[in-house]
């Protein structure tokens, strides 16, 4: 049955959301094939326009009207927006935009985002050199970026997937303006990513571990190994102080997920080892609580710590459901190992000596005052967390 959507659209949203309805009641590969073209094409022309939020608002649609759409087309509109097809001096080219994120925790000063022209040249380097094939041409921007820094929308995103296609052809410097510096202050786990693009001429591949083993058999762990030896050799002495994962150079948007799924047990670790320091709490006297929080159903779980001996929540973290997937998994009862089960074994590894999942769904509240969310106490109620007097919470700066 037709989906019925708001009058009130533009003309370019109307399209999207005709299309993809045409490619959810396809019946065969054929008529898919035909409609997958077709809303690629109104993709690029939406995306090539001027700045807006189109897709956006397509997809805002869609997640109160079609889920199924909703699915179908975000994976689209990332590949529309990480990817593209172009010309440059008779020679057809595809280009990709990739992240290489590096999950950081501390307990000290994280550092700044800044790469000398030294560093930057180097990582631009072991790119081309380590990860993508050997036919490519590479670029990267001069810079890490954060969450906050991040292209944020798929306009943002194409537009700098085609000025990085374009210097890695010609060589220009690729400026980024950072409208929003990065406050570290209070931070105790963040992910900077490396955002390049490889661009190979047109239907060649992208990245070393495609390589036929005729040419030299490369696999994605071997690739995975040498890139990270490569980048910590660069930003070993710029992390002082810090322990740093770094993650396999892909795809913008794959490896941006990836990130948000390695930074979550590491978020946990950085406040067992800061409270240990800042607020001299042995981790063997840390108790936590787990509660899962959400409205009607569970977006995520909140993680209170007291001290032992004292009820009052001291500090607190959360753990993001990050797709529909876990949402399911986690209401369905399969006897299996759970996210709690996950956290619970991560407090654990770091010295909690204790630690208790409260059942049910609790509303994800925060203080109506300074915005904070609430965490659970001994008895799962939702507290504002309140630091020992004694915690000393200036981070030490070591950069």
């Amino acid at each position: 049955m037709p989906v019925s959507y708001p009058s009130r659209l533009s003309r370019h949203a109307q399209q999207l959301l005709s299309l993809t309805d045409g490619l959810i009641q396809s019946g065969c590969t054929l008529e898919d094939n035909w409609w997958e073209t077709q809303l690629t094409s109104q993709l690029d022309k939406t995306l090539a326009g001027r700045h807006n939020r189109t897709v956006e608002n397509v997809l805002e649609v869609l997640a109160s009207h079609n889920p199924q759409g909703h699915d179908l087309f975000i994976e689209k509109a990332e590949n529309a927006s990480e990817t593209h097809s172009f010309e440059h001096e008779g020679q057809a080219y595809d280009a990709l935009l990739i992240s290489a994120p590096i999950i950081l925790w501390t307990r000290y000063q994280l550092p700044s985002n800044e790469l000398t022209d030294a560093q930057h040249q180097v990582l631009c380097q072991a790119l081309a050199d380590l990860v993508a094939a050997p036919h490519a041409r590479v670029s990267m921007l001069p810079v890490m970026l954060n969450i906050d820094t991040l292209p944020q929308t798929f306009f943002d995103t194409r537009s700098l997937t085609r000025q990085l296609a374009m210097a890695a052809l010609t060589g220009e410097h690729v400026s980024f303006a950072d409208d929003q510096p990065v406050d570290n202050d209070g931070i105790l786990a963040d992910t900077r990513f490396l955002v390049g693009v490889i661009v190979v001429p047109r239907g060649k591949t992208v990245f070393r571990w495609q390589m036929p083993p005729a040419k030299g058999s490369y696999r994605r762990h071997q690739v995975q190994q040498g890139w990270e030896s490569a980048a910590r050799e660069v930003l070993t002495a710029m992390f002082t102080g810090c322990q740093a994962q770094y993650l396999c150079p892909d795809a913008y948007y794959t490896n941006n997920r990836e990130a948000d799924h390695h930074i979550r047990p590491v978020v946990l670790l950085a406040a067992v080892t800061w409270l240990q320091t800042a607020a001299h709490v042995p981790s063997k006297d840390l108790r936590a609580v787990i509660v899962g929080c959400g409205t009607d159903t569970l977006q995520e779980y909140r993680v209170g710590f007291n001290i032992r001996g004292n009820d009052d929540v001291v500090y607190g973290c959360i753990w993001p459901l990050l797709n529909k997937d876990e949402a399911l998994v986690e209401a369905l009862d399969n006897f299996g190992p759970t996210i709690p089960d996950e956290i619970t074994a991560v407090l654990k590894e770091a010295g909690v000596s204790e630690v208790r999942r409260m059942p049910g769904l609790m509303e994800c509240d925060i203080c109506d005052g300074c915005g904070a969310p609430y965490f659970p106490d001994l008895t799962g109620d939702l507290q504002h967390p309140e630091l020992p007097d004694e915690t000393d919470t200036d981070p030490i700066v070591l950069h």
